[in-house]
């Protein structure tokens, strides 16, 4: 079942100028960040109220970690996926793939949050999320 919408996911070229615009200047926190196999930064997950969030990740960092597309951003077109939280996974699974949507990628991520992808008939990615007792979503994660 569908809670709420989760979070936005954008990508960037400008990572800390994103950091600084969604944080100091519209005052949100960073809630936890994604660090690489080097433990540099590759990405912010950052609080906007409700447990939603925006989730933003360097472009290349994101693609050295995970693959995909990997893109140049043109102006105004960052929005990389939005996000459903949702709970029970796995039934909610079996009700989606029985009205004929095809579901991806079922696994637990870093963040240790459950997750599943879609696409919409547009080809925009759709992620699903559940949270566990140890999602940094809940909890906190690494922090810069």
């Amino acid at each position: 079942m569908i809670r709420k919408l989760g979070h936005l996911c954008m990508v960037t070229d400008q990572l800390e100028a994103m950091r600084d615009f969604y944080c100091r200047q519209l005052g949100m926190t960073v809630k936890f960040v994604f660090k690489n196999k080097q433990d540099q930064i590759f990405g912010y997950y950052i609080a906007c109220g409700d447990s939603t969030f925006v989730e933003i990740f360097d472009r290349m960092g994101k693609f050295n970690h995970w693959g995909g597309d990997k893109r140049e951003i043109m102006n105004g077109s960052s929005i990389n996926h939005f996000c459903f939280e949702i709970v029970g996974m796995e039934a909610f699974r079996a009700k989606l793939e029985g009205r004929g949507v095809k579901i991806r990628n079922m696994k637990k991520e870093m963040d240790h949050s459950w997750q599943m992808w879609t696409n919409d008939p547009d080809g925009n990615s759709i992620e699903f999320m559940e949270y566990t007792g140890e999602s940094w979503q809940l909890e906190g994660g690494p922090q810069a």
